[in-house]
């Protein structure tokens, strides 16, 4: 609870709405406001219309109740016992009115009598026991001596009370009829959907997106029907919360939705929006079914009895006068090329509106979120390979996700500026950096920073790097040493790339596992060798490309930033640079773009005389042929043999060879491993046994 002067806040209020408990937030100045958290409606109470105050207890602490002259009520649960005395004095003296308190009934007793005031039916057992709010009630019926009443389902409650019967005893007076005139109290004032009479107008054969279908609307004075070949669904005006008309992006279609608490329900189908399609060229003329004088009094001027013109212009008039709610429409959010934002939510394909307070999807599922529901917002890196979308996240403050997917890049500025704009907290996932390029950074300073001048200059710096790498030579694709002297060792050595031993081989249990492990070896070099084949060498006598018109005033200028931002950091030297930047005159942008235009000729003359003598064709280094190298002699270890210790002539590489013929054969030309004899062979295995 917060006080201030002529005020008397509390935030953590309840209101009660059909059975169920809403937070809310209650002000109390000179007019009481309660927000709800759930659907964001404001009921507020003008001083001249508040009737009475009651203050009493019931099982969630102390009840506020508010009973206005119109006889609605409004109840507000949650006060503490010592809030009665702030309440009582702050009431005083700015309404001049007594707060009463109220006890209530808990005899329990299911007898007692009945009082009708306002909207409310009163059950009394010696004083209040309980009070039904009429309005509550979807159907009133009467048999011989009792009454059945049905109230409205509540999807936001976990228990409801769906019916209730009263047992009406008979008068003793014959011309009274007690279960009559109940029966005639309750529908007075009860919340039933009766077609009396003819509609205000009628709109026939509109396309429903949600319910699905073509419908009939009729409007009449309190509620409106929607009579289709299936099924009739019928509104009240008190149920529509919010009305939008937004446009497609094919700039052809409207969508208008009518926001609705509670919503339509058909079996356990509950549609929470009601979502009508119109084509711009489509026109309508509509009479409404009251006279003149009606019209001018009840609208005063803002219908006409006969009206004509785009269907969608004439039936979102007609519903916002009549219900008496505002339209909303998207605000000053611009899209890439003026358009929405296509992206998909749950698997379906839809539009995503950025509007003033709030987020609106259309259509399968309809979504609306409000910015005071969000507890922040994230850009996340798209799921595709090629990285063309990125997805947008919102999470509530009750912990709800909704993740819209595959937005398209180019909306990524408009988007972030809009989001920036509204001041919503940003977060960000991953290492520190950048989430993707032209994302929001994950430093904490940085995270609601961008710089669009700063994502250019780096496109260009990627780009001129690009083109040099382009003009310079590269290395011969087909030259891969790694993988020439592996298979040539694999050719003639079953123990290619380890250290040969004299021994007797391992048991095959023992050789799978490392000839599966050669096997994935062989598999993985292509790709660090293709890997290699990308990076290209920059020939250091190749000429250098001039620095652009920022770069050379950032040469002359950043001695100057830096003194007068000690201690300041690299990249912030950029931002600042840049910004600095797009406030240069353009008298000196063109000094350094002639500047810039000197060198890049000077550049262009060098380069072409760079590679009319031959640079960028050839690599500087000769090209050394790898074939079959021979290891270097090795010395045996021991002079025992075991007959366990036995190698097999498949085994035998150079290194073997060469030191069994250390002293016979020094000065003969040395024999290639395919030039082995078996006489070698033996001879090999002769003179390791004899050493």
């Amino acid at each position: 609870m917060a006080e201030n002067g002529q005020v008397l806040d509390y935030k953590n209020i309840f209101q009660e709405n059909r059975g169920a408990m809403h937070d809310g937030r209650l002000q109390l100045l000179k007019e009481k406001i309660f927000k709800n958290n759930k659907t964001g409606k404001i009921d507020s109470i003008l001083q001249n219309d508040l009737h009475s105050v009651l203050w009493r207890r019931v099982a969630r602490d102390f009840e506020l109740k508010f009973q206005v002259r119109s006889g609605h009520v409004f109840r507000f649960d949650g006060f503490k016992e010592m809030e009665l005395e702030r309440i009582r004095d702050f009431i005083k003296e700015c309404y001049n009115m007594d707060v009463e308190q109220q006890e209530l009934s808990g005899k329990g007793w299911n007898w007692g009598t009945t009082d009708f005031e306002g909207y409310e039916m009163m059950f009394n057992v010696a004083k209040l026991s309980f009070e039904i709010p009429l309005n509550n009630v979807s159907q009133c019926t009467q048999n011989k001596d009792e009454v059945t009443m049905e109230f409205h389902q509540n999807d936001d409650s976990e228990l409801s009370l769906m019916e209730m019967r009263f047992f009406i005893p008979p008068s003793q007076d014959e011309m009274v009829d007690k279960v009559k005139d109940f029966h005639d109290n309750v529908m007075a004032k009860a919340d039933v959907l009766q077609v009396k009479g003819t509609a205000i107008c009628v709109f026939q054969d509109l396309q429903c997106l949600t319910p699905r279908g073509r419908y009939d609307i009729r409007m009449y004075p309190k509620f409106i029907q929607l009579h289709g070949k299936t099924f009739d669904y019928k509104i009240t005006y008190t149920s529509i919360l919010r009305l939008f008309l937004l446009p497609h992006k094919d700039q052809r279609q409207i969508f208008f939705v009518v926001s609705l608490d509670p919503p339509l329900k058909q079996g356990m189908t509950r549609y929470h929006f009601l979502i009508l399609l119109f084509y711009k060229e489509d026109d309508l003329a509509v009479e409404l079914s009251l006279s003149e004088e009606e019209v001018e009094e009840r609208f005063g001027g803002k219908l006409q009895k006969d009206m004509s013109g785009p269907m969608y212009e004439v039936v979102s008039r007609v519903m916002k006068h009549l219900v008496q709610r505002k339209i909303t429409v998207p605000g000053s959010f611009k899209g890439f090329n003026g358009t929405q934002s296509t992206c998909t939510y749950k698997a379906s394909s839809g539009f995503l509106f950025p509007l003033e307070r709030g987020f609106m999807y259309v259509h399968k599922p309809p979504v609306h979120i409000r910015f005071d529901e969000i507890a922040y917002v994230n850009f996340a890196r798209g799921t595709t390979k090629i990285n063309k979308s990125f997805d947008f996240e919102i999470e509530t403050r009750s912990k709800t996700n909704f993740v819209f997917s595959n937005i398209e890049r180019d909306q990524y500025a408009s988007l972030y500026d809009f989001v920036h704009n509204k001041k919503l907290k940003i977060k960000n996932i991953g290492k520190a950096g950048a989430d993707f390029d032209g994302m929001v950074g994950s430093s904490d300073d940085e995270a609601d920073v961008h710089d669009p001048y700063m994502e250019r200059m780096k496109q260009e710096a990627a780009e001129r790097d690009q083109g040099e790498s382009e003009d310079e030579s590269s290395e011969d694709e087909d030259f891969k040493p790694d993988t020439s002297v592996q298979e040539v060792e694999e050719e003639f050595d079953s123990d290619a790339g380890e250290e040969s031993s004299v021994g007797t081989p391992a048991s095959e249990e023992e050789e799978r596992p490392m000839k599966k492990k050669k096997k994935e070896k062989k598999e993985r070099q292509p790709r660090e060798s293709s890997d290699k084949k990308k990076r290209k060498k920059k020939d250091p006598n190749a000429p250098k490309r001039p620095s652009s018109a920022y770069f050379l005033w950032l040469a002359d200028n950043r001695a100057r930033i830096k003194s007068e931002n000690p201690g300041i950091s690299i990249t912030e030297i950029s931002k600042q640079a840049g910004k600095e930047w797009k406030q240069v005159e353009p008298s000196d942008k063109a000094k350094y773009e002639k500047q810039y235009q000197k060198e890049k000729v000077k550049f262009e003359e060098a380069m072409r005389k760079y590679k009319s003598e031959g640079g960028g064709r050839a690599s500087s280094s000769p090209a050394k042929f790898v074939g079959f190298v021979p290891s270097k002699p090795t010395t045996p270890k021991s002079t025992k043999t075991s007959p366990t210790k036995f190698k097999s002539k498949e085994f035998i590489t150079e290194s073997d060879s060469l030191s069994s013929s250390d002293s016979d054969d020094a000065g003969e030309k040395k024999k290639p491993p395919s030039e082995v004899s078996d006489s070698d062979a033996s001879a090999v295995s002769e003179s390791d046994e004899s050493d």
